[in-house]
């Protein structure tokens, strides 16, 4: 699923927005621990205008990353620039100033349970002493905007998930921010749910222009409303780019499994048990076919059987849509030698096609293909 848009592009291509430079964050040993590295020397760049997803397991430093952004925390080491200012040298009203353009979700919402729907998008109008006037001709649109015109006066226990977030999006939203960072903000939702949040998050980017930081662990999110993406293990930034070109032909083991995950891709069983790196007599190759583009209707793979002339398995395949463009996978058997599939990979990948031997299986499991 894609969420196409008519996003407003003037921003993207400029000078980042965002700009990490060779940020560290070391937490001090105490205690009770030893030393820890959150982040490593870790370098990125974000544009104005473009949702950019930051995607690793727990623990790898997604959070710390965030929180980076709009100075909750400081780095031990680098820089963190927004909009051409050193944040790291802000202080007082600077930096109260930076944390207003600045909108936050959160993952449990957050929310005041004494307080209405209206009056927890208002809070941080209220605080920064905004008057009842314009609290109210900001607050009106938002509850609009995100679809809770009819809940202003409720209170959080009386919404569901989704209605809660909304509120936290709409109160994120209330400073009117040229940031917007959320922090695994659809992972207490269902998946349907998560569906329609998604949506809403990719038409405030369309409508207001605002550039949107989205950390999570679930590859699926990325795939649907990233315009590039970035994957954080252990600190450090493994593979970054634009999230067509990442799920096309992705480099690091991670984001392989991640994607493989996501397209329900993983070996069968009886393959991932037998698998080898060197080929056995009367065997097949295990090739696995990325297709993006107008080359995921291209007929390739009967293209290839007809000039090999050989009879290649398909044992698995899909067509989704990714950021508005078709893509494809799959997982193919190709029967011979180490030169068949050599000439398999050399004539699928001279159609622009990513491809990879994943390695062979026997023949006398062939037929279980």
């Amino acid at each position: 699923m894609s969420f196409s848009s008519d996003r407003q592009q003037s921003g993207l291509g400029q000078k980042p927005l965002i700009r990490l430079v060779n940020i560290s964050k070391v937490y001090p040993k105490s205690r009770s621990s030893d030393e820890v590295i959150a982040l490593n020397d870790l370098n990125l760049d974000v544009s104005r205008g473009e949702i950019f997803g930051i995607i690793g397991k727990s623990g790898a430093g997604k959070s710390t990353l965030i929180r980076l952004i709009n100075q909750l925390e400081r780095p031990s080491s680098g820089q963190v620039v927004i909009d051409d200012q050193d944040v790291n040298l802000l202080t007082g009203d600077q930096l109260r100033s930076l944390r207003r353009s600045i909108g936050m979700i959160f993952q449990h919402f957050n929310l005041l349970s004494s307080q209405t729907v209206f009056d927890n998008v208002a809070l941080p109008l209220r605080i920064a002493g905004v008057s009842r006037s314009e609290i109210k001709q900001t607050v009106e649109p938002l509850l609009k905007l995100v679809g809770l015109t009819d809940k202003r006066d409720r209170y959080p226990a009386e919404l569901s998930g989704g209605q809660k977030q909304r509120v936290g999006i709409a109160r994120a939203l209330a400073t009117k921010p040229k940031i917007l960072l959320c922090d695994e903000a659809t992972s207490a939702l269902d998946p349907e749910t998560t569906t329609s949040i998604l949506q809403l998050l990719a038409d405030i980017n369309a409508k207001l222009g605002i550039t949107i930081v989205l950390i999570t662990h679930e590859i699926k999110v990325i795939k649907d409303i990233c315009h590039k993406v970035a994957v954080i293990e252990q600190g450090r930034i493994v593979e970054q780019g634009e999230t067509v070109s990442v799920f096309a032909q992705p480099h690091h083991a991670l984001t392989r499994s991640l994607i493989a995950n996501e397209l329900n891709n993983e070996l069968p069983e009886w393959i991932r048990t037998s698998i080898a790196s060197e080929p056995g007599a009367g065997g097949q190759a295990i090739v696995r076919v990325v297709f993006t583009g107008s080359a995921a209707t291209e007929p390739v793979i009967s293209r290839l059987a007809r000039r090999l002339n050989i009879d290649v398995n398909i044992l698995f395949g899909r067509v989704d849509r990714l950021r508005g463009s078709a893509f494809g996978v799959l997982l193919v058997g190709i029967p011979g030698d180490q030169d068949i599939a050599r000439k398999a990979v050399d004539f699928i990948a001279s159609h622009h096609l990513f491809v990879e031997v994943l390695g062979y299986v026997p023949s006398h499991l062939r037929a279980a293909g």
